[in-house]
C-alpha cells in the first residue's frame, strides 16, 4: 500500500511512496507523533538522481522486515534535499558537527522528537561492510540509547545547539578596514591545491568547483597574471577531453571518481552546468579557441534539448541510473560501436574515444572520453583534418541516435527557482558572446514562467513540480535570480526586467537581511523555525547566497543609484571579512564581491538609434570585461537618472564607476581601447 509520501510532488519522496515504511513528509503531524509516542526521528535526506540513495532504498528501505522494524521504532521522515535546502543545510551542519566529517546524500540522521539530532552518518549498508555497522543493526542500537541514555543525549543537544550557533559569522569589521589581500590569499591557496598534470583541486573524487574558477579569470583579468589563467584553462582542457563531459549529448556529469575526469558519477545536475556554461563561454571571450565554443555549444544545446520544459523552466536533474544500473545508458561495447560505424568512422572514433584500449568501466565497459587528440588521430591513420572532423562527426551522431534508443535514466521535472537563475544566467552570457538568439529567446522563456509561476505578491517561491508550486523561496532563489536579471539586462535591456530587479533586491532586504549584523539568512523572517538559522557564506556545489546577494546588490546600485542596496552588500562583505581573512578556501563567491567593492565595475551606457548602436554592443559583448557592467539602452526614455544619459545623433557611450560618469565617447575604437587599458 502506498504510504504517506504518495500525495507528494517530489519525484525523490514518490520514488519512496511504495516502500513498507511508513514514512512522514517533514512538518509538525510528524514531529506531534514523535511526542506522543515519544519516539525517536529517522530523519533521511537525499535526491532522485542520488545513487547511493537507491541502493539504501533498494537493500534497506524496500526491504519488508527492515521497513517493519523502522516502523515500530522509530517515526520516519523522508526529505528531498532540492525541494528543503534549508533542512538539508542545517543537517548536514549537525552531522559535521556530530560525526566531526562532512556528509553527503544519503544523511541519515536520528533526532529527539524536537528536532535535535543525537546521532548521524550516511549510507548505512543492510548488512555489515566498509567499516559500518548493518542498518538493522544500527536501527536497534539508536532505540536503545534512546530509551536509555537520555540525560546524556539531553546534554549532547545543548552542546550541538551551541555549536550549531557558533557557525554563525560574527564580529563585523569596519568597512574602511575591509581589505583586498584576501584575493592574493585565495589565490596562493587554490593554486597550492591545483593539480598541474590534469586541471582542477585536490585528489579523486573531483568536482569542477566553477566559482573557484571564475574568480581565477576575474584575478587574470585584473592583474594580467599567467598564472590564474593558466589554472582556469587547463582544468578547463582536461574536463573537456575527460569523461565528465558527455561527448555525445553534451553537458557534465556532476563528477569525476578519478583524478584524470574520465570516470564521472553519471548523474547530470542543472545546477552544474549553468555555471560550466558560463566558464567556458568566457574561456572563448578570454582566448577566441574554439574548443571552448563547442563545449558551450554542446552544453547549450543539451539544456534546451532536453532539460526545459515546455512551459519554459528548467527540469532539475537526470539520474545517474538506468534500469537500476549506474552508468548504463552512456557506456558502451566496442562491437556495439563497431557495428554502427563504417570502417573508416570507427578507426577514428575507436582512436579518439579510447574504445581501442581497454575497457575503462567496471573493467566491462567503455565510457568516452579523449583518450587521443584528433590531430594526432589523424596523424596516426595519415589523414587531413576537416576528414578525420567529418568522420568523426558522423560517429557521433550516429552513436547518439543509437543511444537515444536506450532506456534513459530518470528525469527529476522540479523546476527549482535557483538552479533554473544559474542557467538563465549563463545563456544569456552565452547568447551575447556567441549571438545566438534562440539562447537568448530560451533563457527568457524561463524567465517568463518564474514570473509567471514562482512569483507572486513580491515573492518568490522556491520551484514547482506540474501545477503544484513548492513553499517559500530561500536566499539562493532571490540572490542567484536577481544576478541572472543583471547579466540579461546586460543582454538585452528591458525596463521590466530592471523593476522586477528591484523588487527581488528589495525582497531581499525585506524578508532575509539581517540589519543589525549585517548578511542575509538563509531562510526569510517568516519562514517555518527550525533548530537553527543559517547564514551561509561559504561555497559548496553552489556560490553562496550572502555572496551572491553582495555581488548581485552592489550591481544593482550601479544601475539605480539607491543607496540602500549598496549599503546591504557591504554590512555583507564585512560581517564575513573575518572569515575571509582566517579561511580563504570555498569563500571565493565572497572573494570576487570584495573585488567589487574595493573597485567597482565600470558601468558602460550605451545610447543612440538602436540599429546604430547595435554594432557597438555587438562588439563589446563579445569581449572578455568582468570588471565592466553593459548596457545597451538605444534611445529608451524614462530610465533611472543614474543611467538615464542624453540621446545623441550618433552613438555615444559614458562610462561610469558608481553614480560618477566620464564625458561621452563618440568612437567604438577608443571606447575598446580605455576599456582595455583598465583591463591591465
Amino acid at each position: 500500500m502506498p504510504n504517506r509520501l504518495a500525495g507528494e510532488a517530489s519525484p525523490y519522496l514518490l520514488q519512496h511512496a511504495d516502500n513498507p515504511v511508513d514514512w512522514h513528509p517533514w512538518g509538525e503531524a510528524a514531529f506531534a507523533l514523535a511526542r506522543e509516542q515519544n519516539k525517536p526521528i529517522l530523519l533521511s535526506i537525499g535526491y532522485s538522481a542520488c545513487h547511493w540513495c537507491h541502493v539504501m532504498a533498494h537493500e534497506s528501505f524496500e526491504d519488508e522486515a527492515t521497513g517493519q522494524l523502522m516502523n515500530a521504532l522509530f517515526i520516519n521522515i523522508k526529505v528531498d534535499r532540492e525541494e528543503r535546502p534549508d533542512i538539508d543545510q542545517v543537517y548536514q551542519t549537525a552531522h559535521q558537527l556530530l560525526a566531526q566529517r562532512s556528509g553527503g546524500w544519503p544523511l541519515t540522521v536520528f533526532l529527539t522528537p524536537d528536532g535535535v539530532p543525537f546521532l548521524s552518518g550516511t549510507y548505512f549498508p543492510k548488512t555489515q561492510r566498509y567499516g559500518l555497522p548493518s542498518f538493522k543493526d544500527l536501527l536497534e542500537y539508536v532505540s536503545k540509547a534512546y530509551a536509555q541514555q537520555g540525560e546524556e543525549i539531553a546534554r549532547q543537544n545543548e552542546q550541538l545547539l551551541a555549536g550549531l550557533a557558533s557557525t554563525l559569522p560574527r564580529a563585523a569589521a569596519d568597512e574602511d578596514t575591509l581589505s583586498e589581500g584576501v584575493i592574493a590569499e585565495a589565490v596562493r591557496h587554490l593554486d597550492a591545491h591545483f593539480d598541474s598534470r590534469h586541471g582542477g583541486f585536490g585528489n579523486a573524487p573531483k568536482f569542477p568547483h566553477p566559482t573557484d574558477l571564475m574568480l581565477l579569470l576575474r584575478v587574470h583579468a585584473r592583474e594580467g597574471a599567467p598564472r590564474p589563467r593558466a589554472m582556469v584553462l587547463t582544468t578547463l582542457n582536461r574536463m573537456a577531453a575527460g569523461g565528465i563531459f558527455d561527448h555525445l549529448g553534451g553537458g557534465f556529469f556532476r563528477y569525476s571518481v578519478d583524478a584524470e575526469w574520465n570516470i564521472p558519477h553519471f548523474e547530470k545536475m542543472l545546477y552544474d552546468n549553468g555555471p560550466l556554461l558560463r566558464l567556458y563561454t568566457e574561456a572563448f571571450a578570454l582566448t577566441g579557441e574554439a574548443q571552448y565554443q563547442a563545449v558551450a555549444e554542446h552544453t547549450a544545446d543539451w539544456l534546451m534539448r532536453e532539460m526545459q520544459s515546455p512551459e519554459g523552466g528548467f527540469y532539475s536533474t537526470q539520474d545517474a541510473d538506468s534500469e537500476g544500473v549506474e552508468g548504463k545508458f552512456y557506456v558502451w561495447s566496442p562491437r556495439e560501436v563497431e557495428a554502427l560505424l563504417s570502417a573508416e568512422e570507427y578507426a577514428v572514433a575507436a582512436r579518439h574515444f579510447g574504445i581501442n584500449r581497454g575497457a575503462n568501466f567496471e573493467a566491462t565497459h567503455w565510457h568516452l572520453h579523449e583518450a587521443e587528440p584528433l590531430w594526432q588521430v589523424a596523424k596516426s591513420l595519415n589523414l587531413d583534418h576537416d576528414t578525420c572532423v567529418a568522420r568523426l562527426q558522423a560517429a557521433r551522431s550516429k552513436l547518439l541516435a543509437a543511444r537515444n534508443t536506450r532506456i534513459k535514466p530518470g528525469l527529476d521535472d522540479k523546476i527549482l527557482t535557483a538552479w533554473n537563475a544559474l542557467a538563465i544566467e549563463a545563456l544569456a552570457r552565452g547568447a551575447a558572446v556567441f549571438r545566438r538568439e534562440d539562447w537568448l529567446s530560451s533563457a527568457r522563456r524561463a524567465l517568463d514562467f518564474i514570473r509567471n509561476t514562482l512569483w507572486s505578491n513580491n515573492r518568490l517561491y522556491a520551484g514547482a513540480k506540474g501545477e503544484r508550486v513548492s513553499g517559500q523561496g530561500f536566499l539562493d532563489d532571490y540572490a542567484f535570480l536577481l544576478a541572472a536579471l543583471i547579466e540579461l539586462m546586460q543582454v538585452d535591456f528591458r525596463r521590466e526586467d530592471l523593476t522586477f530587479a528591484k523588487a527581488i533586491g528589495d525582497a531581499l532586504l525585506t524578508h532575509f537581511e539581517d540589519p543589525a549584523e549585517g548578511g542575509f539568512f538563509f531562510t526569510s523572517h517568516d519562514h517555518e523555525k527550525l533548530i537553527h538559522r543559517p547564514k551561509p557564506g561559504l561555497d559548496h556545489a553552489l556560490p553562496a547566497g550572502n555572496a551572491t546577494a553582495a555581488f548581485a546588490l552592489q550591481r544593482l546600485f550601479a544601475l539605480t543609484g539607491e543607496a540602500r542596496y549598496l549599503d546591504a552588500a557591504t554590512r555583507t562583505l564585512c560581517l564575513f571579512h573575518s572569515q575571509l581573512q582566517h579561511h580563504s578556501a570555498g569563500y571565493s563567491m565572497m572573494t570576487i564581491a570584495l573585488m567589487e567593492h574595493g573597485r567597482p565595475p565600470q558601468t558602460v551606457i550605451l545610447r543612440g538609434k538602436p540599429e546604430a548602436i547595435d554594432t557597438w554592443h555587438s562588439a563589446l559583448a563579445r569581449r572578455f570585461l568582468p570588471e565592466a557592467q553593459l548596457l545597451c539602452l538605444g534611445d529608451q526614455r524614462g530610465l533611472p537618472p543614474v543611467i538615464d544619459k542624453p540621446l545623441t545623433p550618433s552613438p555615444a557611450a559614458w562610462l561610469c564607476q558608481g553614480t560618477q560618469c566620464q564625458p561621452p565617447l563618440t568612437d567604438l575604437t577608443a571606447l575598446e581601447a580605455v576599456l582595455g587599458l583598465q583591463l591591465q
